[in-house]
């Protein structure tokens, strides 16, 4: 037999499934919660900083890679031939020369500009503003192939955002790295930042590399931002490599711990809505989903669709991104399941704050109420939005409650609910926000169909896409599309093992391995054409509503913003 592992990490955990690689099946899974960050260390949500610590994601490594190995059949571990990681991005940090973050250095482990910045830290919004003014007057857009419009929450925002703030990191700082680049080189042992092999998917994106330009934005125009960059170029890297290729094999220390053999193949590492896509079995004209905390959004074009036109207001057109000899197009929504959350959070009030003290019931039961109630809110809230007639959704909102980043990036959004009344109940205002998060999908939509980029087929992946029929329903209605659900919620860890199992040399390119692996799909929403052409309308007033936000936000920006 022949197995891969495929390793998932998220923004609150890591998934390790152990997969045959002939037909895809899903030997064994094992999740982990990163310790640190479930204990809300190193983060503060008032000022959008989201920092993680490098050590979380060393310990759920050993702990979910050897816990899905003890649920498989003895002898499984020997027949293990790759390995391949995804995880959020862009999630950066700092290291010394020797590629080792920064956090685990003594003296900084508690120092949170020293560890990685999640890909939802906006604490960068000022050096993307700086960023975005001076790529408009320089010779080259070094923005142009990341939709035109560079933002907080990509490398080179964060980077210069940390090295003004903390002079211990400039210190000690020699390069940086994306975590997906990182735990690759963490375990097939590389010594020196300069061996780590960087991802095209994490610095095409994010970091502003074309080959058109050499790589990197130029020296020039980094010091131009801040002297503070000065040589990091020459310490970061010139070429990138797409994910279908092995960066090295299991070093003996990582081989011991893992319980694996030194002749692992570790494939390149990317981000995990790519890796997704390809697992969710992504195909040029299909726009796959993934649907979670944020979206993203990607599709894969032929050369010669996009030839030497620029899709503004995405987050990026990269060459081999997803699959190697395409074109990767990525967009998405900074809050998603989020907002949906932030909402639960707000009726958790009463809970948190006034049951959580009360002398009526012993602290058992106490518990046990509090635990049943916030399960049942967001199922309870959904089965009354749904008896809510599409005609009658007066309440609008924006899905910009964690900014917005595309069409157009905007960190600075803020979300917006309008139309409430003193007859507006929570599930008015659930319904608005399941709307809005629909309607932000249909803008991404119209803005590749208005560039060319021709959509044939939706493909939805995901927890929320598995376990909310509302939110698909409603989604298929604003989008006026079918939405196919794949049958895996684990599309993302799936994908990265169609890369291990392509880096082994099982299959000779990704497609193949899709063919072979792929898990199909679970069901298919189809457009309720009567919601549809009310949606239509709906979507003209959420329209107004966003442009009325934004001219807000302008407003009330300092002027030297």
């Amino acid at each position: 037999m022949k197995y891969v592992i495929g390793l998932d990490y998220g923004s609150d955990s890591a998934r390790a499934l152990v997969v045959n690689a002939e037909n895809g099946e899903i030997i064994a899974s094992s999740v982990k919660n990163y310790p640190r960050w479930s204990e809300g260390k190193y983060c503060n949500p008032s000022i959008n900083q989201y920092r993680q610590h490098p050590q979380d994601y060393i310990d759920v490594l050993e702990a979910s890679v050897k816990d899905a190995l003890s649920q498989c059949p003895p002898g499984t571990a020997g027949q293990v031939l790759g390995m391949a990681f995804d995880t959020t991005g862009s999630t950066p940090a700092f290291t010394d020369a020797t590629g080792t973050p920064l956090a685990l250095l003594p003296g900084l482990a508690d120092n949170p500009n020293a560890m990685f910045i999640l890909w939802k830290d906006h604490t960068a919004v000022k050096e993307a503003a700086e960023i975005n003014k001076l790529c408009k007057t320089w010779d080259t857009d070094y923005s142009s192939y990341e939709g035109g419009i560079y933002s907080s929450e990509w490398f080179w925002s964060k980077a210069l955002h940390v090295l003004r703030e903390d002079k211990a990191v400039r210190e000690k700082a020699c390069s940086i790295v994306e975590y997906c680049e990182w735990l690759p080189a963490l375990i097939t042992g590389v010594k020196s930042s300069k061996d780590i092999i960087r991802s095209r998917c994490a610095n095409g994106h994010k970091a502003m590399w074309h080959e058109s330009w050499g790589g990197l934005p130029g020296e020039e125009f980094l010091t131009a931002l801040d002297p503070l960059l000065k040589g990091f170029r020459d310490r970061l890297f010139e070429k990138t490599e797409t994910a279908d290729k092995p960066v090295g094999t299991l070093s003996p220390e990582w081989a011991s711990r893992l319980g694996l053999s030194t002749g692992v193949i570790v494939a390149g590492g990317a981000f995990d809505c790519h890796m997704g896509a390809v697992g969710a079995g992504i195909t040029p004209h299909t726009l796959v989903r993934i649907i979670g905390t944020s979206t993203c959004d990607v599709m894969v074009a032929g050369y010669e669709e996009t030839g030497r036109r620029l899709i503004p207001g995405i987050c990026g057109q990269v060459d081999g991104s997803v699959i190697p000899g395409m074109i990767g197009l990525e967009a998405g929504q900074s809050g998603f399941g989020d907002i949906y959350a932030w909402f639960k959070r707000v009726l958790e009030f009463p809970l948190k704050n006034i049951l959580s003290g009360t002398t009526l019931v012993d602290e058992a039961t106490k518990a046990r109420l509090m635990e049943e109630i916030t399960d049942r809110i967001i199922p309870a809230l959904t089965k009354e939005a749904e008896k809510i007639p599409v005609s009658e959704s007066a309440v609008i909102a924006t899905d910009w409650m964690n900014g917005r980043r595309t069409p157009d990036a905007n960190q600075l959004l803020t979300g917006t609910i309008d139309g409430l009344t003193l007859g507006s109940t929570a599930p008015h205002i659930f319904r608005a926000l399941v709307e809005a998060t629909a309607f932000g999908s249909r803008a991404i939509v119209e803005r590749f169909i208005s560039e060319g980029i021709r959509i044939d087929n939706v493909i939805g992946t995901g927890g929320i896409a598995l376990k909310s029929p509302f939110v698909m329903q409603t989604l298929s209605d604003v989008l006026n599309m079918p939405i196919k659900v794949c049958k895996t919620d684990q599309a993302c860890a799936l994908g990265a093992a169609m890369f291990a199992a392509t880096a082994a040399g099982i299959y000779d390119k990704v497609e193949d391995a899709q063919k072979a692996m792929t898990s199909g799909f679970d069901k298919e929403y189809i457009p309720n054409e009567k919601n549809a052409k009310i949606y239509r309308s709906i979507y003209e007033k959420y329209l107004k509503l966003g442009k009325f936000t934004e001219q807000m936000t302008t407003d009330h920006q300092p002027a030297n913003n």
